[in-house]
């Protein structure tokens, strides 16, 4: 029997994501409204929250995205398809990572990254898909310096809003993030969400790449033990930025 050409041509390895795009939570501060649509679906300014960072990392070159899922985590997929175009920018490539599908829910931040490593290029960012933050800046200058450099990640803090006074980590002044005690907020900046990391970060973690047995394991405890190696850069973003938490700030963004 004469095989088909089809069969005969190897084929190319799908590229490797240059950037992760957290879509999987359930968005319970957010109910009702997330009853029936994904937080990261909700509409801010006219389109999808998700989508405000996809097109900026698209702006930067970065047009190999992976989304994971898992609450309502088809209707993600049925609104983007797998190619996605908006005018001005480069087509985008979609993948998923299908948590609610594979494991039925989401395996948090660390566990969920871990699940899609295999198809994360060497150094990746992630971002939140229920973060506001229309002029960041996701540039390959940047990520050539972070992939050159002794760290491991690399994290955007913000000053704090009203909602994490406390803060959630300091910075020193030379660039490393540092954990501080709860009581120096003055000291202390939160989080973004926005980040950069290499693989190598979340060898750490103990599970293997993949997460075959679908494990749920939070992103913090790694972030603070690496903090404690000093593998862990940062800098303060001063741009606009808003964690879409709550209807209430929904609302505000959308006023």
């Amino acid at each position: 029997m004469t095989e088909t050409l089809e069969a005969l041509t190897p084929r190319e390895p799908p590229a490797l994501a240059q950037a992760m795009v957290l879509a999987a939570g359930r968005g319970e501060r957010m109910r009702p409204l997330t009853d029936h649509t994904p937080k990261p679906l909700l509409a801010v300014r006219g389109q999808p929250l998700m989508q405000w960072p996809m097109q900026a990392l698209a702006r930067g070159g970065f047009t190999r995205q992976l989304i994971n899922t898992a609450w309502l985590g088809e209707k993600i997929p049925a609104h983007f398809g797998d190619q996605a175009q908006w005018p001005g920018l480069p087509r985008v490539d979609l993948s998923y990572s299908h948590e609610g599908l594979d494991f039925g829910g989401a395996l948090e931040t660390a566990g969920g990254i871990v699940r899609a490593l295999p198809h994360l290029a060497e150094v990746f960012w992630v971002v939140a898909g229920d973060v506001f933050a229309p002029d960041f800046v996701f540039s390959a200058e940047t990520v050539q310096r972070f992939a050159a450099s002794p760290f491991s990640a690399h994290l955007w803090l913000v000053p704090n809003p009203a909602h994490n006074l406390g803060g959630d980590f300091g910075l020193s002044g030379q660039g490393q993030v540092i954990n501080l005690p709860k009581g120096d907020s003055e000291r202390r900046f939160t989080f973004s969400t926005m980040a950069l990391y290499k693989r190598s970060f979340f060898d750490a973690c103990g599970l293997p790449a993949g997460n075959p047995q679908g494990i749920a394991a939070p992103l913090a405890p790694l972030l603070r033990a690496a903090m404690d190696s000093d593998q862990v850069s940062g800098e303060v973003y001063a741009g606009d930025w808003a964690d879409v938490g709550t209807p209430e700030r929904l609302a505000q963004l959308n006023a």
